[in-house]
């Protein structure tokens, strides 16, 4: 395995590694974090969901539109939506945390099939969010090592993952939004 790497891959593999590892452990710790157990008085900050879930929203069009510019060979527009993409991820999570770490959590009020439904896209969307981390920072080193059929190979399975987070995201928020407490 190590021989196929090169020097840049080698360079980030280590923070691909920690990083794919910390990240849902440290959401994971923080989740469960409620600011005002340790005497903060915080308001809840409740104007953050809409905001994080049109970062999403936001995340799926640019991942729509960077696999448009690439397959239009437009490289460095699709690089800079990736990086947009990548910003846009990085900062749904701090206000993700943020939110949990000053409201209570929302209980899905529907019931009969919806219910099903939203715990299945859910789940869905909470699992592959965790095991996306690894494919997009593997995926980018691989392009920032120009080894971009290695790249594409993998972007192939990235791309569809990530869009889905993105755009479940999305759903997640519309379907649970009637039951936020104003």
């Amino acid at each position: 395995m190590e021989n196929n790497l090169n020097a840049v891959e080698l360079k980030y593999r280590k923070w691909i590694i920690i990083l794919s590892i910390a990240i849902p452990l440290v959401v994971a710790l923080l989740f469960g974090v409620k600011l005002k157990d340790f005497g903060y008085n915080v308001e809840p900050l409740s104007f953050l969901p809409p905001i994080y879930a049109t970062i999403n929203g936001i995340t799926a069009v640019l991942l729509v539109t960077a696999v448009w510019a690439i397959k239009n060979g437009k490289r460095q527009l699709h690089e800079n939506l990736m990086k947009t993409a990548i910003a846009c991820s990085v900062a749904f999570l701090g206000m993700y945390v943020a939110y949990h770490m000053t409201a209570d959590s929302t209980k899905f009020g529907g019931e009969g099939a919806i219910k099903y439904i939203y715990y299945f896209i859910l789940l869905t969307h909470i699992v592959l969010s965790v095991i996306i981390i690894p494919f997009v920072l593997i995926t980018y080193v691989r392009a920032l090592a120009e080894r971009f059929d290695k790249h594409r190979k993998l972007a192939r399975i990235t791309y569809p993952m990530w869009l889905y987070v993105a755009v479940t995201g999305v759903i997640v928020y519309l379907m649970i939004s009637p039951y936020y407490v104003h």
